[in-house]
């Protein structure tokens, strides 16, 4: 154990003489590696990222809220049985929630009416676009998300009554008011005055695609008065506990066939979606981009590893006669390819190190430039890239240390 210890020291020693000594070569055969770990690295990071938005996105929905729909959160080829179905009405809450109280035991806690449709906010002379107006129930408090930055939401004589007042999100209410208070002001909703009563905290958007920030809520009567309830609505289910979603969904759907009165056999002629089903469609498609995302980066490795064993073929050649001599004065197989082994392990650490700091400035710089995309630098990638660092060593190093341990010391004497 102790002679082995000293190989690997002697190897470390010599592997480093031998990379200051050819400083240039070594630069540029470490260059291949740093360039490798750069992309594995930061296509990692930028995977992570994407994965950590994708799940904020889905948190948005809320992982404990079953969606009662006409439609499902997928695609269809049956669309005739679907197109058919009653629609979904802000009615329907108020048996669903009195069967819920019915049940022992539910695994549910309330059914809230959401009602909703594109409008424009006005302000003066500011006007914003595409603003999505939600109508719905005092209840919506229950089953909200977000907190609410400034202001209150709607009680339950203002939803009754039908008062026209609003709880705008947060780019909208930047938009409007510019930095001002937005509460106590009226702002017009498809040119209908509402009061703002509240402002809701920044949430972000949903998959970089729909913003959260971009809507306004709505007591459901001033909602029906407005802009009506032609275009149906859905059913927001609060679950009691999110860990007991297959059975939470059972009972919603035994609920909704009580409510819609529909016989045994007949086929349910609404849909319950959850946060799940967007999942299970785009695992698929996150898994795929990963995979060739990390095969492409991982082919620029693959370069850097070819050169390490090329310049590890060329040291082999030159150092001929060394090894000749060594292994003349007794040193072993095993000593030699440790010698090589070690020289090729050590320029590939060297072009870990350099690469994993290029990558974690350059995810500083894309953190700086863009806040939202969540950038994360985990220890975990640091580990992975030494790792990698270490095995492109060992693999490309290998053949020719394995080379220079079997030559012959009176052929390789006599090498010119």
């Amino acid at each position: 154990m102790k002679r082995l210890i000293y190989e690997l020291s002697e190897s470390v020693r010599i592997a480093f003489a031998q990379i200051r000594a050819n400083k240039l070569r070594s630069a540029l055969t470490a260059l291949g590696v740093i360039i490798g770990i750069v992309a594995v690295t930061l296509m990692g990071t930028a995977i992570s990222g994407i994965d950590t938005g994708f799940q904020n996105s889905l948190n948005m929905l809320g992982d404990d809220i079953l969606y009662v729909q006409k439609w499902p959160w997928h695609d269809v080829e049956d669309w005739w049985n679907y197109v058919g179905r009653p629609p979904i009405t802000p009615e329907l809450a108020t048996p669903l929630n009195a069967i819920i109280a019915q049940t022992p035991n539910s695994l549910l806690e309330i059914a809230v009416p959401v009602a909703g449709r594109g409008t424009t906010a006005k302000f003066n002379e500011n006007k914003v676009s595409n603003v999505i107006t939600f109508g719905t129930s005092a209840d919506y408090s229950r089953i909200l998300n977000v907190e609410i930055q400034e202001g209150r939401l709607f009680n339950e004589t203002e939803d009754a009554s039908g008062r026209r007042v609003c709880v705008l999100g947060y780019d909208i209410a930047e938009a409007l008011f510019q930095g001002r208070s937005a509460l106590g002001q009226q702002v017009l909703l498809n040119d209908q005055p509402f009061l703002v009563i509240g402002v809701l905290a920044k949430q972000g958007s949903f998959l970089g695609l729909m913003s959260f920030d971009n809507q306004a809520v709505v007591p459901l009567e001033a909602f029906r008065k407005s802009f009506g309830t032609r275009r149906g609505a859905e059913l927001r289910v609060k679950m009691k506990d999110k860990n007991k979603l297959e059975e939470a969904r059972e009972e919603l759907i035994g609920a909704m066939r009580r409510v819609r009165a529909q016989l045994p056999g007949e086929r349910d002629n609404f849909s319950i979606n959850e946060q799940g089903a967007i999942k299970a469609q785009l695992d698929p498609i996150k898994s795929a981009i990963a995979m060739a995302g990390l095969f492409i980066t991982g082919l620029s490795l693959f370069v850097g590893a070819i050169g390490i064993m090329n310049i590890t073929f060329v040291s082999v050649k030159e150092r001929t006669k060394e090894i000749g001599t060594r292994k003349a004065l007794g040193a072993r197989r095993r000593t030699i390819l440790l010698q090589f082994l070690v020289e090729a392990v050590s320029i590939c650490l060297i072009g870990g190190v350099v690469g994993l700091l290029l990558t974690y400035g350059m995810v500083l710089g894309v953190g700086a430039a863009f806040p939202s995309f969540p950038a994360d630098f985990s220890i975990g990638l640091v580990f992975l890239s030494v790792a990698v660092s270490v095995v492109v060593g060992i693999v490309s190093g290998f053949a020719p240390a394995w080379g220079a341990s079997r030559l012959d010391p009176v052929v390789a004497l006599r090498y010119e």
